[in-house]
């Protein structure tokens, strides 16, 4: 999240994403895809990509060692959630079979 452009921000988490094993990057898609659904009914249920972000980040993202500000943390959680969810297309693309292309 500290890379200042938004499209170097987006080809380094692809890099990371598909760095990850199989099963995780499908539940990882599978998860998002879902939480993406909730967020297009955000008239009826209030849950917005930030709200989201909120309740998932520090639950989905832990850091290693627990080291330094907590509210910076959560800061940063909520930021890559946040990210994700709204690059979600992006990410994981409709019709790729991630892993064929390994």
């Amino acid at each position: 999240m500290k890379l200042g452009e938004s499209q170097q921000r987006l080809w380094r988490m692809e890099e990371l994403i598909h760095s990850l094993p199989v099963m995780n990057h499908d539940t990882m898609r599978f998860l998002f895809r879902h939480l993406r659904r909730v967020i297009e009914n955000r008239d009826k249920n209030r849950m917005s990509s930030q709200s989201m972000a909120i309740v998932f980040g520090p639950t989905l993202l832990r850091p290693e060692v627990e080291t330094g500000s907590m509210a910076l943390y959560m800061a940063h959680q909520n930021q890559i959630v946040d990210f994700i969810l709204n690059n979600f297309k992006q990410l994981f693309p409709e019709g790729q079979d991630w892993a064929e292309s390994r």
